[in-house]
């Protein structure tokens, strides 16, 4: 079964930076997109940004200009670099990939356990 695991939140203030690292394990056939989601308290899950193969990445509105989403095939890791961030960047974010483990089975949508970011002064 694949597994994803990420890394690297914690507690950051005000116009700091942090980058996220999502390291798949597991049997990867092929994967067909990787996202990062966010999720504040009380709050819907959100999609913050995506990479697939046949398209340049996607980021939310609120993002956009400051968050980037890179993959380093070598090391099976995505990771979301993350600047200026704000106190409303906080959330637990989750990464997420559309991926199967053979060609004659069909694909499955795997999460991580999620990574806590905390913007506060």
């Amino acid at each position: 079964q694949v597994q994803l695991v990420e890394s690297g939140g914690g507690l950051v203030q005000p116009g700091g930076s942090l980058r996220l690292s999502c390291t798949a394990s597991g049997s990867i056939f092929s994967t067909a997109a990787v996202n990062w989601y966010r999720q504040a308290p009380g709050k819907e899950r959100e999609m913050v940004a995506q990479i697939t193969s046949g398209s340049m990445p996607n980021y939310a509105d609120s993002v956009k200009g400051r968050f980037a989403i890179s993959r380093d095939n070598a090391k099976d890791t995505v990771y979301l670099q993350m600047n200026s961030l704000k106190p409303e960047d906080t959330a637990v974010y989750y990464c997420n990939q559309i991926a199967r483990s053979s060609a004659t089975i069909p694909w499955f949508s795997y999460w991580g356990q999620g990574t806590q970011v905390t913007v506060s002064s």
